[in-house]
């Protein structure tokens, strides 16, 4: 049994939605759509030109249109999980040693920062401060 051309471009649509679930980055997605409109121009007689036309037709139109509005959906969340360092920010720590105008340092974690105030005043030992800012190994903080 020989396979005709539009069952080529179907497998290929299917292979690059298998590869769409494994690595989720709606790239391959979009190709296998244009393999789909490429097996459908092939199904209803369409030559080679209009095959490869509408493959690139709806393979662009899908990165263009569909890829920004998937990657919007299914990655919304991406941006609100903040890890590492950027996760200080908004959080409590305990000035270790005076903050003045030239600096201080905070415990956070059990880890001591060196920190500076936001608007340059002066916070005593002790007093619990709130993390505005990291910048590097510097942490801006204001009292509470």
């Amino acid at each position: 049994m020989e396979l005709a051309i539009w069952h080529w471009w179907m497998i290929a649509a299917v292979v690059f939605f298998i590869i769409e679930i494994f690595a989720p980055s709606f790239v391959a997605a979009c190709i296998g759509v244009g393999c789909v409109a490429g097996s459908l121009t092939a199904l209803f007689g369409g030559g080679t030109t209009a095959q490869l036309t509408l493959f690139s037709t709806a393979t662009l139109a899908s990165f263009v249109g569909v890829r920004p509005l998937m990657k919007k959906y299914f990655f919304r969340h991406k941006d609100a999980l903040r890890t590492n360092v950027d996760s200080l920010i908004g959080r409590t720590a305990r000035v270790s040693e005076r903050i003045d105008p030239a600096g201080g340092r905070v415990v956070i974690d059990g880890d001591d920062w060196k920190a500076l105030s936001l608007d340059g005043a002066t916070i005593e030992k002790g007093e619990p401060v709130k993390i505005i800012k990291v910048d590097s190994i510097v942490l801006t903080v204001t009292t509470l």
